[in-house]
């Protein structure tokens, strides 16, 4: 049987101000799809739908027509709160800006996705949170609050807290795109080698070149279309494909 995907969208399009003299259609029917332990970057212009793409594929937006199918899941036959809880446990969110409590610690901070589905972690959610952490290197930010550690320190506190639920999907924009040189590519190699290690899926809108070209593949979105970039070298620019990806 041939492996399904996790991510999954078909023939998707999204108009904003649809029916009006005002409607601008920023994708035109995109289809692609990712697979557990692949990471993938998604590039292109700014206001090329990036962003938005990943909006829908997140069940943060709905597009105007089109499918998209998380873990075989059809989400659009899903009520608000079946959406809600597909959010919870099957995705995971990590934005350029870390969106971190600085009430909370690092660690309360990377159990907010278990407080939020279950009102209070088991024993083994915070074990995870701890495994997940010592594996980023924050074991000794554990117990300190957000605003007391780094932007790198930070980001990777979000990037645990994005996997805390164990989902089969994290949707990443631009989460490099706050921080300098450095911790930036600190930053995607961890999510790079956590997408291998736990199987999940990455989605990664990226403006870096280098980044995505370290990437399994790469997909650009080009006036609302999608085509798939070989990665790496100076192939970085020569569309390979073009339809369903």
């Amino acid at each position: 049987m041939a492996e399904q995907p996790i991510v999954q969208a078909i023939g998707l399009t999204k108009a904003y101000n649809p029916g009006t003299n005002k409607e601008v259609e920023v994708l035109h029917g995109v289809d692609m799809q990712a697979f557990a332990g692949e990471f993938v970057a998604i590039i292109g212009q700014s206001g090329s739908g990036k962003s938005t793409l990943l909006n829908i594929l997140g069940a943060l937006d709905t597009p105007t027509s089109g499918q998209v199918l998380i873990d075989g899941i059809d989400i659009a036959t899903l009520s608000s709160d079946g959406l809600a809880s597909l959010r919870g446990t099957k995705i995971g969110f990590v934005f350029q800006f870390h969106h971190l409590l600085d009430e909370f610690s690092c660690l309360e901070n990377t159990l907010m996705p278990v407080l939020i589905q279950k009102g209070a972690p088991e024993k083994a959610d915070i074990a995870y949170a701890k495994h997940l952490l010592q594996r980023v290197g924050l074991e000794s930010q554990m117990h300190k609050r957000a605003n007391q550690m780094s932007g790198g320190q930070q980001q990777r506190n979000a990037i645990v807290r994005a996997l805390c639920n164990k989902p089969k999907l994290v949707l990443a924009d631009e989460p490099t795109g706050n921080l300098d040189s450095h911790s930036g590519q600190e930053v995607f190699k961890l999510m790079r080698e956590i997408a291998r290690e736990t199987g999940v899926a990455f989605l990664m809108v990226t403006h870096d070149d280098r980044l995505a070209a370290a990437a399994d593949r790469i997909l650009r979105i080009e006036d609302g279309l999608i085509s798939e970039v070989s990665a790496g070298g100076s192939s970085f620019d020569r569309p390979q494909k073009r339809g369903r990806l």
